[in-house]
């Protein structure tokens, strides 16, 4: 799955909550989305409601536990990487994932890797063509964020460490720098 950059490189790297190291991920082309969507009726007003949500994948690995439980020399490096997906599931109806990738490593070893793919189905009715892209690959995920973040930091905490508590995402960002690299691909 391709993965596309948390937050803009800072020229320190910034820290969790819990005081962790965090490096940003690098960017990689992500793969375009086609969505659609019946037109608004003249007048109507756009609507967005959540169908359901779920958990779609998860994994949590410690593989030098419990060597890694110890205390540490430094600070883990932990790096992030996110990635946002949608599909059509009916005429209104849409699939988004959102993908959260850590690792945390210290002096060449894997303390903890966690992968999770959470998903939600949404109804987006009314949104015009120009505007459905935008609102399912920016306003879905950031619905989805608080209980994906929340997984996170209870599988780290689960796994012998303190929670790994991420900061707000800026998935507007991350949208437009989609759509930057896929204008510059087409280019």
């Amino acid at each position: 799955m391709a993965k596309a950059l948390k937050t803009a490189p800072r020229k320190a790297p910034p820290k969790t909550n819990n005081g962790q190291e965090k490096k940003p991920s690098v960017a990689t082309a992500t793969a375009p989305v086609q969505l659609s969507a019946p037109e608004p009726a003249p007048g109507s007003q756009p609507s967005m409601r959540i169908l359901g949500q779920y958990l779609k994948d998860f994994s949590f690995e410690n593989p030098n536990a419990p060597l890694s439980l110890g205390p540490q020399t430094k600070q883990p490096d932990i790096n992030i990487s996110v990635n946002v997906n949608a599909r059509n599931l009916g005429p209104a109806d849409f699939e988004v994932e959102l993908h959260l990738d850590a690792k945390a490593s210290s002096e060449g070893k894997v303390i903890f890797a966690a992968e999770i793919l959470y998903a939600g189905m949404f109804r987006m009715e009314n949104f015009p063509g120009t505007l459905l892209q935008a609102a399912v690959l920016i306003e879905c995920p950031r619905m989805l964020f608080p209980f994906a973040r929340q997984i996170l930091a209870d599988a780290t905490r689960n796994g012998g460490f303190p929670p790994l508590m991420l900061d707000p995402i800026d998935f507007a960002g991350m949208y437009q720098k989609r759509m930057q690299s896929q204008a510059q691909g087409q280019a």
